[in-house]
């Protein structure tokens, strides 16, 4: 393999590889390509440095490399010098989770090299024994002298598969099936040193690193890539690079065509307006582009058609998307259907074609005897270019192979003169845009959601007719009395919120059932595959129809909207939570239908583009969140109007127990809130207070007592009289305790106050907090630097003008981030300047006096162990109470226990404290 990056050098010295940037810019720069030449000589120096840390042929190297130059010069500086790369990519917001993967991979290959950035090892988790190494210290060295010279057989590539945490598998791919998959590749492809290809997928997947990356270089053809953000931000940006850059061969999976074909109006709608539609007048030219690989996910013949007709006349080919098959463990693509949409016509499926030069297919049954043309069974695949097994797990290999030889796909199909056609899978999986996902993974989370009956969760796929993409179904047990209907619907609510949070979709349905309508084994297994087939024949009609009505009514019935801007805004709520137009009602909360932070940020752009609003307030969402209340505040002249300070931020209104009031954090802001509180429909109403001076003309509070007054003003307004449930996060945790305080001495009973990882005494920090560091946490609350940067920063600009020090901040944040907050650098000005009147105020605040009983809920510190954080610092709560308090343990960190991975547990936690505090539970 390192040969081929070598001819590439010599033979092909005016081709090589391109990188977009990321954000819009990557749509509309044209970015020179790095030649060959130039790649080579950086893995060489690479190598050097490499071989420098005792590195020797045959050893491990990981790579957690997010910027694609950087993994491409050390990916090739391990081929050059024996070395086995594995790519890798991090498990965000979950350390636990993420620190059993690197110790799970650490292990499975016999104790890697991890190359990584300076920054990304700053926020690794600590995991004993694991090596890692900076890539900016290995490249300053000389080129290496000489290159490794592999055998065939000799192991060149680690890719790891999707698993639950510590289940990884490695799979094996040598420098034969590599070649051999090249081979085959570029004869099925006729791809030559003429050709561009383009690649948006990032290279822990297989199909980047082998079709989009290893396949042009072996011909000698320019390659251009760009992150993933770049298309998954705005899908449309996929047709505009290949028009500006010519692009002849790309790859995608399939659940793009759709958005795509829902773009095609705004193509059409720019060139009837004057014949430009590109953003710099440039037109959509398409007529380069001989094919598209389509894999990852069955292709819907519907949805291509519709593809090619749609793009027709930008100059796309009818011939220009081909369906293909291919795993990991076939070294990516290696079954392609070059005859569609012909081949297909009437099919709900595009079949895969045929297989590439040297690979054999069949279809067998569960003897693992070859069936006739035809029939249905188990694809399985022989050739060179399949992996040999799984690294280290012997058991894993002997299961993927038949007695015979022959690699088991887990997939079941059938083969029509040759042809291919999947028709399901064996394998206990769902493939939602592409990505596969876990049932037993998501099981096994779901059962940990209060409400939910131990064995009884099933996840399973569907696909409704003309669907682009599978749809994920949760069927789930519910422990809730019998006719408990507020119940039942929080539970519903609860189990879409968790896979949301946690796998950034939603469900297509949720079936409360009868442990009987649970199929089991003898084993106790559920089988899915089952439930499927009851759902497709229409078994669970009546209850898909009971929940859409409990739905309904729960959201207040239906109201049908009235205006072009109820319209627009209905149309826009019905594609985010893939509703039909008809079933959004105008009256429905936008966080009741299931609307989560990051879908506040995704609204704001739709609004803007769909009506010309380009910068609605966050706070015009926060408390006018049905179409309605949007509409009326958005008015007929297109702005947003933005109401009257009131820091009380409905987040859930409904339920009959005592409502929860929760305080900012030390940003003034309460989206950390919105996903926590969505666990509480129907159950209790939950308040959200936000700090004053976010908007035009708001004057921030000029005391830590006005502050407090201002608040339990506004909470009697909406509860005027007790009992009173309060809580803080972090900062907001002394401002809690201050109102507790204060209604009690105006005769009111406060029944629960909660601090979320804060002790009463914060002066000591606030102290250590000058503009600067109040400046770089409220960066890296937003996401806007990393750990390490958060760390760094402070020291580097302490002697800057402010406004170089805040410019500074948006200098270095990933421009999709900046888009999705819509920052500038007034606005994170005025939010940095609102952050440090709040630090000013905490300087001054020494806590006095006492409150009934406090609950402490603490997590990792940001600082120091658990143990000491809670004995020497959060139990001193205990001189400001005249009863015991309650300290109660909750997973994650101080930034991420009401994260994504964390809020399901800790809402549960939550609730059961506030049901035995406030005693309206059962």
């Amino acid at each position: 393999m390192a040969q081929l990056l070598v001819r590439a050098a010599v033979e092909y010295p005016y081709s090589g590889v391109g990188y977009l940037p990321d954000g819009a810019e990557g749509e509309s720069i044209r970015q020179p390509y790095t030649p060959y030449a130039e790649l080579l000589d950086s893995a060489l120096r690479l190598l050097t440095g490499l071989r420098s840390r005792g590195l020797r042929a045959g050893d491990k190297v990981a790579l957690l490399l997010d910027d694609q130059r950087e993994f491409l010069s050390v990916f090739w500086a391990c081929l050059l010098g024996g070395f086995v790369p594995c790519p890798m990519a991090p498990v965000p917001g979950d350390p636990a989770r993420w620190a059993a993967q690197l110790a799970h991979v650490d292990r499975l290959l016999d104790r890697p090299l991890l190359v990584t950035t300076e920054a990304t090892r700053a926020e690794l988790p600590d995991v004993p024994g694991l090596a890692v190494a900076p890539v900016e210290g290995l490249g300053g060295g000389e080129p290496a002298p000489d290159i490794h010279r592999a055998a065939p057989e000799e192991l060149a590539l680690l890719v790891l598969t999707s698993g639950s945490t510590g289940n990884s598998k490695a799979v094996m791919l040598s420098h034969g099936n590599l070649l051999a998959s090249m081979a085959g590749k570029s004869d099925k492809q006729r791809l030559t040193a003429a050709d561009t290809t383009f690649n948006w997928i990032s290279y822990d997947h297989v199909a980047a690193l082998l079709e989009a990356h290893l396949l042009p270089l072996y011909v000698g053809a320019n390659q251009l890539h760009a992150p993933a953000s770049v298309i998954l931000e705005e899908p449309h940006r996929f047709l505009r690079i290949i028009s500006r850059h010519k692009v002849t061969m790309t790859f995608t999976p399939n659940f793009l065509l759709g958005p795509l074909n829902s773009a095609a109006h705004e193509f059409a709608e720019g060139a009837a307006s004057g014949g430009e539609d590109g953003e710099d007048g440039e037109r959509l030219d398409l007529s380069a582009l001989r094919h598209i690989v389509s894999g990852g996910e069955a292709n819907v013949v519907a949805t291509g058609e519709a593809f090619l007709a749609n793009y027709a006349p930008y100059g796309l080919r009818r011939s220009a998307l081909w369906p293909a098959f291919g795993m990991t463990e076939t070294c990516a693509g290696s079954i392609y259907n070059r005859d569609f949409p012909d081949a297909d016509a009437g099919q709900e499926f595009a079949n895969l074609g045929t297989p590439v030069k040297a690979l054999t297919i069949r279809v067998a049954d569960d003897e693992h005897r070859a069936l006739p043309a035809g029939e249905v069974g188990e694809l399985q695949l022989s050739g060179p270019m399949i992996t040999t097994g799984y690294y280290n797990n012997e058991e894993a290999t002997r299961e993927a192979f038949t007695p015979d030889g022959w690699f088991r796909s887990g997939d079941l199909g059938r083969i029509d003169d040759g042809r291919l056609t999947l028709v399901g899978r064996s394998k206990d999986s769902i493939i939602v845009n592409g990505v596969n996902y876990f049932s037993h993974e998501m099981e096994a989370a779901l059962e940990q959601l209060d409400g939910v009956a131990g064995g009884y969760v099933a996840a399973f796929p569907t696909r409704r007719p003309g669907s682009d993409t599978e749809q994920l179904v949760i069927a789930v047990g519910p422990e809730v009395a019998e006719g408990d209907e507020a119940g039942l619907y929080r539970l519903l609510t609860a189990v879409r919120s968790t896979v949301v949070m946690h796998w950034g979709f939603r469900p297509s349905l949720v079936l409360p059932l009868p442990k009987e309508a649970f199929p089991k084994t003898s084993l106790g297994k559920t089988l899915r595959q089952r439930m499927r087939i009851r759902l497709e024949s229409g078994g669970f009609d009546d209850v898909i129809a009971h929940v859409a009505e409990l739905t309904t009514r729960r959201l207040g019935g239906y109201t049908a909207p009235e205006g072009e801007t109820e319209r627009v805004l209905a149309e826009i709520y019905a594609e985010m939570f893939d509703m039909a137009p008809d079933e959004v009602s105008v009256t429905a909360s936008f966080f009741d239908l299931g609307g989560t932070s990051l879908d506040i940020l995704r609204l704001r752009r739709q609004v803007g583009r769909r009506l010309g609003v380009v910068d609605l307030p966050i706070i015009t969402v926060l408390t006018a969140p049905s179409v309605r209340a949007l509409a009326t505040r958005l008015g007929e002249g297109g702005s947003a109007a933005v109401a009257a300070y009131d820091p009380v931020v409905p987040l859930q209104a409904a339920g009959d127990k005592t409502p929860l009031f929760c305080v900012h954090p030390g940003v003034g802001e309460v989206l950390v809130f919105v996903n926590l509180a969505k666990y509480f429909v129907g159950d209790r109403p939950f308040y959200a207070l936000r700090a004053r001076g976010f908007n035009e003309g708001e004057r921030p509070f000029a005391s830590f007592e006005e502050m407090v007054a201002t608040y339990v003003g506004a909470i009697r307004a909406t509860q005027p009289h007790g009992p009173y449930a309060v809580a803080g996060y972090s900062y907001g945790g002394a401002v809690a305790f201050e109102i507790a305080k204060e209604l009690e001495a105006q005769g009111e009973r406060v029944d629960f106050v909660g601090s979320f990882n804060l002790p009463p005494h914060i002066k000591s920090r606030m102290d250590e907090l000058d503009f600067i560091e109040t400046a770089t946490n409220l960066a890296f609350f937003l996401d806007l630097i990393n750990k390490k940067q958060s760390l760094d920063l402070p020291g580097q600009l302490r002697g800057l003008p402010k406004e170089e020090q805040l410019a500074h901040f948006l200098t270095i944040a990933p421009p999709g981030r900046l888009a999705e907050l819509d920052l500038d650098l007034d606005k994170f000005t005025a939010w940095a300047e609102l952050a440090n009147g709040l630090t000013d105020l905490g300087r001054s605040y020494t806590p006095t006096g006492t409150t009934r009983s406090m609950t402490v809920f603490y997590a990792i510190p940001l600082r120091g162990t658990k143990e000491d954080w809670l004995n020497n610092e959060l139990r001193r709560w205990d001189e400001h109470t005249t009863e015991a308090n309650r300290y109660i343990d909750v997973p994650g960190e101080h930034y991420t226990l009401m994260g994504p991975q964390h809020v399901a547990t800790f809402q549960a936690i939550l609730r059961r404290e506030l049901d035995r505090a406030l005693g309206d539970g059962e």
